[in-house]
């Protein structure tokens, strides 16, 4: 049995890493990919795909899973206009299908896809990595989001979910999400997934929701995937062999009181695809991210990894967020994924795994 390993690719002109780099890491089998100049609602065009199948075939990797097609503020927002955009949305699923694509992972998560307060900080080592500090995540989202949008626009890289389009309209987005209550938000859900589920069967391609990131509620905007409770509602809230997760061990420790390898063993079956990445957590409430060895950190890899393996789990997985080293500084490296602390992480789980199998015989 094995776990399917692949690595986050942001694309040909999008990514500092090359597919060529990739096909040195052993063991990696696909790459996980996405058309990033598409604006959420957005149909996906079937040219545009097979451009990316030749580049991948070209190396050997499958396409097997999209990080991410993201959902339309709308239809979170539950407005009128939300039944084109699912239209949409259920087109681009059908448009992924035959390039062999089987999993969908994409987030529910209102106006930010995930909060960092900064994308370089010193861990030291020497490397620097992703940080969230407690105390600067204020009332008003514009420091955090100018901070962002700032770094964006000066090494013309842009970031899943930090459209620039977007994030021009901050104001205006907060205010259509003003009433939208954690309620609202989950019922919305319910609508947007018992809408496009039939078609998820019909193309044989699974709906892996992210974790949110960080799981609590942040700028008064409700968060839905902040522990194991939550986990355990949606899952019962549409109760379908096809509507799965994404579960990212970083964004759910961000919070230390979540375990994350006790959800593996309750859910492994709904989770097709897994985030592994390691969390320090500091006394006053901030996270730094960390290497994948487990006692750089206290997610808990080890537990986790053997969660999975315990379950004969053979899903997706890959290495979340690594540190930045070596030469890897501002405009030579998207924020977080760097090449060689992910390759690090991958050798370090493979190790792992290939260790558990050799027990278990």
């Amino acid at each position: 049995m094995a776990m399917k390993m692949t690595w986050r690719w942001y694309g040909k002109d999008n990514d500092n890493i090359q597919l060529s780099d990739i096909k040195q890491i052993p063991g990696v089998e696909g790459i996980v990919w996405a058309l990033h100049d598409k604006m959420p609602g957005e149909i996906w065009q079937p040219e545009e795909i097979a451009e990316v199948k030749k580049q991948a075939d070209e190396y050997g990797f499958n396409i097997d899973v999209v990080e991410s097609v993201n959902v339309h503020d709308d239809i979170k927002i539950g407005l009128p206009t939300r039944d084109q955009y699912i239209e949409n949305y259920k087109q681009t699923i059908r448009n992924l299908a035959p390039f062999g694509v089987k999993v969908i992972c994409y987030n529910f998560m209102p106006v930010f896809d995930w909060t960092r307060t900064d994308l370089f900080h010193p861990v030291g080592d020497g490397s620097t990595a992703l940080y969230y500090e407690a105390a600067k995540i204020k009332q008003d989202p514009h420091e955090m989001a100018d901070y962002v949008m700032s770094f964006t626009e000066k090494y013309h890289m842009t970031f899943p979910g930090w459209e620039p389009e977007r994030m021009a309209k901050l104001d205006e987005l907060f205010e259509k999400y003003k009433d939208v209550t954690k309620e609202k938000l989950w019922a919305n859900f319910k609508y947007f997934l018992e809408a496009i589920l039939p078609t998820c069967h019909e193309c044989g391609i699974k709906m892996a929701v992210h974790m949110d990131d960080p799981p609590w509620d942040i700028f008064g905007l409700p968060r839905l995937f902040t522990d194991a409770a939550a986990i355990d509602y949606f899952l019962k809230l549409v109760d379908d062999p096809y509507n799965c997760l994404t579960l990212c061990s970083g964004s759910l420790n961000a919070n230390p009181n979540n375990n994350v390898a006790e959800i593996v063993r309750r859910h492994a079956d709904r989770i097709a695809f897994a985030h592994i990445r390691n969390i320090k957590h500091f006394e006053n409430g901030d996270f730094s991210e960390a290497a994948h060895r487990d006692c750089c950190g206290e997610t808990g890899i080890l537990d986790i990894l053997k969660a999975y393996h315990d379950a004969g789990w053979e899903g997706y997985i890959r290495p979340d967020h690594g540190r930045h080293l070596w030469d890897e500084v501002p405009g030579k490296v998207r924020p977080g994924y760097g090449l060689y602390d992910r390759a690090l992480g991958i050798m370090y789980m493979l190790g792992v795994w290939d260790m558990l199998d050799k027990l278990e015989q």
